[in-house]
C-alpha cells in the first residue's frame, strides 16, 4: 500500500509537483506577498531544479507512493556542515514533504527512518535540520524522533525574514 524508494530522474515532476502543493500548504499563509512564493516555488521546486539535485552524488531523494499516487518525498544531503555541528561526519535532512491528505499515514517518519538508515550506512555521526520557528507540529515531530534543538538562524525568501530552529541527533 505504501511504497517508499529512491527517486530517480523520472520522479523529477512528481517531487516538484508535491514540493510545490506541499511548501504552499503548510507556508503560503505567511507571505504577505504571493509573487514572493511563486518566485521561490519557481525556483526551488522547478523540475530542472529538481532533476539537477536528482544528479548531485551528495543528495539522495525518496519519494512515497500510496496506492501508486506520489503523495510524499524527502531530501538528505550528506557533507553538509552546519554552524552549530563540530563533527566532520555530518549531513542534512533539507526536506520531509507530505500531502496533507496522509499525514496521519506516518510517512513522514518511514521517510525519516529510511533517511536516517542511509545516512548511518554513508558514515554519518550526526544529521541535522532547520525547521520553522512557529512550526511546532514539524518541531514535536523531530523531538519524538530524537533530534534536539542546537541553534536558531534567518532565512530570507523575497521580502520575508523567518525565524528558523536548527535541530540534530547523533546517529553514530
Amino acid at each position: 500500500m505504501i511504497e517508499i524508494r529512491i527517486a530517480n530522474q523520472k520522479d523529477a515532476k512528481y517531487i516538484a509537483l508535491l514540493g510545490r502543493v506541499t511548501f504552499a500548504e503548510t507556508f503560503g499563509n505567511l507571505f504577505n506577498d504571493n509573487n514572493d512564493l511563486l518566485h521561490y516555488l519557481e525556483q526551488t521546486f522547478s523540475v530542472n531544479k529538481i532533476k539537477s539535485g536528482l544528479e548531485k552524488e551528495n543528495n539522495v531523494f525518496l519519494i512515497a507512493f500510496y496506492k501508486e499516487l506520489p503523495v510524499g518525498f524527502a531530501k538528505l544531503k550528506f557533507n553538509s556542515k552546519s554552524e552549530f555541528i563540530k563533527e566532520k561526519y555530518v549531513c542534512q535532512l533539507q526536506k520531509i514533504y507530505v500531502l496533507k491528505d496522509f499525514l496521519s499515514k506516518k510517512i513522514g517518519f518511514m521517510l525519516q527512518e529510511k533517511l536516517l538508515k542511509i545516512a548511518i550506512q554513508n558514515g554519518n555521526q550526526k544529521i541535522w535540520l532547520s525547521v520553522l520557528e512557529s512550526n511546532e507540529r514539524a518541531i514535536n515531530f523531530y523531538i519524538k524522533s530524537g533530534f534536539s534543538e542546537i541553534g536558531e538562524h534567518i532565512f530570507q525568501i523575497g521580502k520575508e525574514k523567518f525565524e528558523f530552529v536548527a535541530m540534530s541527533k547523533k546517529i553514530l
